[in-house]
């Protein structure tokens, strides 16, 4: 739903350029994204530390294929990949949950740690499933700052489109140690809400 801010970014002549023929995609909490040519996006912030933090993110991530790629940034703006696909949760409700996607998510979790992330966590929302069904996430948020040592924003997502038990099911399958700590730790979560 789109907000009601309003944008300015210094351009580069180049990003100029290739804003002229820019399409709206959507809003976030941060920031507006635009199609632009040659399968690229660009992400206007409306602050400069969410661009910082993010631009230096994906940057650090630059090796991973579970990110897009950054062509530039300025000061309130990236321009990146654009990531075709689905957003997970518009996926599932559209094709439903399967095997290769618990895998590619649960892929993405070792990734996390192989980055040395200290959030193993990312929303529904910020998971693209591509149109040759891979995994990859447009919106990096506190990766190295906040501490969340198990996917519990992604399991409320799949519990919310009705595809928790399936997932677990299918990291039983891949690693049985792994699907316990998560069941548990996301158990004890909601267990804790109840309280509040």
């Amino acid at each position: 739903m789109p907000r009601t801010y309003s944008y300015s970014a210094d351009f580069d002549a180049e990003t100029e350029e290739l804003f002229k023929e820019a399409i709206f995609l959507g809003e976030g909490h941060n920031g507006i994204v635009y199609e632009l040519p040659n399968d690229k996006a660009i992400k206007i912030f409306q602050e400069t530390k969410c661009c910082k933090e993010e631009g230096d993110t994906l940057k650090k991530v630059s090796k991973s294929k579970y990110f897009p790629r950054v062509y530039n940034m300025g000061k309130y703006y990236i321009v990146r990949d654009k990531v075709d696909g689905n957003r997970l949760d518009h996926y599932i409700k559209k094709k439903g949950f399967n095997y290769e996607i618990a895998e590619g998510l649960y892929n993405l979790i070792e990734e996390f740690k192989k980055l040395k992330f200290t959030k193993l966590d990312a929303r529904c929302r910020d998971i693209y499933i591509t149109n040759d069904n891979k995994v990859m996430v447009i919106d990096p948020k506190q990766c190295y700052k906040r501490k969340v040592n198990y996917p519990r924003h992604l399991m409320k997502g799949l519990e919310k489109a009705g595809v928790l038990e399936s997932f677990l099911e299918d990291i039983r399958l891949i690693d049985k140690k792994v699907a316990k700590d998560w069941q548990k730790r996301y158990n004890q979560y909601l267990k804790n809400r109840e309280i509040e």
